[in-house]
């Protein structure tokens, strides 16, 4: 085997900690433990898994008489070393989940990154080439196979000659899915400075069409407040959930790819006539395996309260602190962001669209 390679693709598993003594431990600071070492995998397991891809669409690096090696280095050196670290870290999770210390949608992430490693994919477009490589790895000769393993460097927005998402992409949400369950209800609740989550709930609604104009020219209030009034004439077409929104996307793009959109409106019936010079975009339960609109009619939905300043910060946030904390509950709950394809979030003005917003829509597949 190279150890140039297994070097190389050393990503950092619970092996890497788990020999520490502990003994002396609360159950408290044996759970930070984790979470210090989900935080440094967060740091480096995806450039490694970027890499894997890089060496897996490598037609240099497939020859026949690397074929065996390659076996070990992916089934034996990343495969089956995950599911190792999957069950060691879910046995000392369990003993210490009667504390109270453990957040338990850890052990769903863990469930979802198992089936992943035993070969079952959960996305049917991958599947059969997945099952193909786990029953006999010299499919691994087929390019077409290996473009599928690999999938982007950078997931499906990348500028990879390869569009597709791929198995390795999977492994790396799973991974991501599993540190995310450990360390974000910690970022959440340091997160909320001047300002505190109400309410959070996820939604399913029947389908919904949102209908509104583009952000530009809609900072002046009397222009957004004729936009509205036209909405409330409709009457007999509002859904239930009749608020003012900011609704804001990237047609199924990524944010470093498809400028960002933002489009004042409200959520309507299903089908509802369009108004002239108005925009609309179709919201539906199901999935058309398409990326942009229609997009899913479910979502995460949080409350807020507090300064309105801190809540709409931008400075040390992703975005601001409404949207970071509404994603970051989400991620801590291990909840599917459904990113790029059918990504979208929202401001939600419960007061009316001259006030504030504080509440917050972010897009989740259920």
């Amino acid at each position: 085997m190279s150890h140039k390679l297994i070097d190389e693709f050393h990503l950092v598993d619970w092996s890497d900690i788990d020999g520490e003594k502990d003994e002396k431990l609360t159950n408290a600071e044996k759970y930070n433990r984790i979470v210090g070492w989900a935080r440094k995998a967060r740091g480096q397991n995806p450039d490694v898994f970027d890499a894997l891809t890089e060496w897996i669409l490598d037609d240099s690096q497939w020859s026949d008489e690397k074929l065996a090696e390659n076996e070990q280095i992916l089934m034996d050196g990343v495969f089956a070393r995950f599911k190792e670290q999957n069950a060691r870290l879910r046995a000392y999770l369990k003993e210490l989940e009667s504390s109270g210390a453990v957040n338990t949608p850890v052990f769903r992430a863990l469930d979802r990154f198992d089936d992943e490693l035993s070969g079952l994919s959960h996305d049917e477009r991958l599947r059969e080439t997945v099952a193909r490589v786990f029953a006999d790895f010299s499919t691994m000769r087929e390019r077409s196979a290996r473009e599928k393993i690999a999938g982007n460097k950078t997931g499906p927005t990348g500028t990879n000659s390869v569009d597709i998402y791929g198995y390795i992409n999977y492994l790396k949400d799973c991974d991501a899915q599993v540190q995310w369950a450990l360390f974000m209800p910690d970022v959440v609740e340091r997160q909320q400075k001047g300002f505190k989550v109400d309410s959070f709930e996820y939604k399913k609604m029947s389908a919904m069409r949102f209908i509104g104009r583009e952000d530009d020219g809609l900072d002046n209030m009397e222009v957004r407040k004729k936009l509205f009034r036209t909405l409330d004439a409709m009457n007999e077409h509002k859904s239930d959930f009749d608020y003012d929104v900011l609704f804001m996307h990237h047609y199924g793009l990524g944010v470093d790819v498809g400028p960002w959109h933002g489009v004042w409106g409200r959520f309507m019936k299903a089908d509802t006539p369009v108004p002239e010079g108005f925009l609309y975009f179709d919201f539906v339960p199901h999935n058309d395996d398409k990326a942009g609109p229609p997009y899913y009619s479910q979502f995460a939905f949080a409350t807020f309260s507090g300064d309105n300043d801190a809540m709409h910060k931008r400075e040390g946030y992703d975005s601001d602190a409404m949207y970071d904390v509404t994603r970051n509950i989400i991620l801590g709950q291990g909840v599917n962001i459904p990113y790029p394809d059918k990504y979208w979030t929202a401001e939600v003005f419960l007061d009316g669209c001259d006030k504030y917003s504080t509440a917050y829509m972010f897009s989740v597949k259920l």
